[in-house]
């Protein structure tokens, strides 16, 4: 098996694995705009958990970056904008909560469980994302 597939593959099983033990532990579909969200209103007794989950997710990016052998590919490329990444990430967290879930939520968690309405967000997400990016190049080439 191809190398790259095989770091995919693994990837997969442990994002799934990750989210169902989440899902055990707490009870609760770890998708991070939920995670983040609720953490902003946080009921009594969930505020911990979210936090360790969301410190755990920047831990491990973290971690990623300091052993990559790799890691000028989790670089801003040259020429591109700090500024830019922000506004993208503001734009995708009001989709996120008009969307009523994330990527995670929705197309790891949501699919696993044959959710119909994730199916059909998930199918949105990457159909809008081929056409920004679409867009993108052919505004920048």
């Amino acid at each position: 098996m191809n190398p790259d597939y095989l770091h995919g593959f693994l990837g997969g099983c442990l994002i799934g694995g990750g989210s169902l033990l989440a899902l055990i532990v707490t009870g609760k579909i770890p998708g991070i705009s939920g995670v983040f969200g609720r953490l902003l209103k946080p009921k009594q007794n969930e505020t911990s958990w979210r936090l360790v989950f969301l410190l755990g997710l920047i831990a491990g990016a973290g971690l990623l970056f300091q052993l990559s052998e790799q890691a000028s590919i989790f670089r801003v490329p040259d020429g591109r904008n700090w500024l830019v990444y922000a506004i993208a990430g503001i734009v995708v967290g009001f989709g996120t909560r008009l969307g009523g879930g994330c990527t995670s939520g929705h197309g790891v968690c949501g699919m696993g469980m044959g959710a119909r309405d994730s199916m059909v967000a998930t199918v949105v997400f990457m159909a809008a994302g081929m056409f920004t990016v679409t867009i993108f190049r052919l505004l920048t080439s």
